[in-house]
């Protein structure tokens, strides 16, 4: 039987990240250490669902402090987690996978390929 619902942990817990000095590491442990009572009651299972429902929250209601990446790992946003852009138009893909199937390789070692030319070009 949970002690409190799942909302109220997770809201508590934005309380709790929101008071956290910038640059703390481990921001899941130091939150669920600051829970105290509710945290030490709350089974593993409520505290990570609450914890995943935070993650979204913080990185969406306070995009300045804080990145939710494509692991789903909450960052500070502080410049220093890139987030990479892993969308390709279909058009493109499929250009991509014949241009392998032409030169009797895979997509990876295409693009590998291609990027050390545009290097190589660039540098010229």
């Amino acid at each position: 039987m949970a002690v409190l619902s799942k909302g109220r942990v997770s809201k508590m817990m934005l309380e709790i990240l929101l008071d956290l000095p910038a640059g703390t590491k481990s921001l899941k442990d130091n939150v669920a250490l600051r829970l105290g009572m509710v945290g030490q009651l709350s089974t593993t299972r409520e505290i990570n669902a609450a914890w995943n429902e935070t993650k979204k929250k913080a990185a969406k209601l306070h995009p300045d402090r804080f990145i939710l990446d494509d692991r789903g790992i909450l960052h500070w946003n502080d410049g220093s987690v890139k987030i990479l852009d892993k969308t390709i138009s279909s058009a493109n893909f499929i250009k991509l996978n014949e241009l392998a199937d032409t030169h009797n390789c895979n997509v990876n070692s295409m693009v590998s390929k291609l990027i050390s030319l545009y290097k190589k070009n660039k540098v010229k």
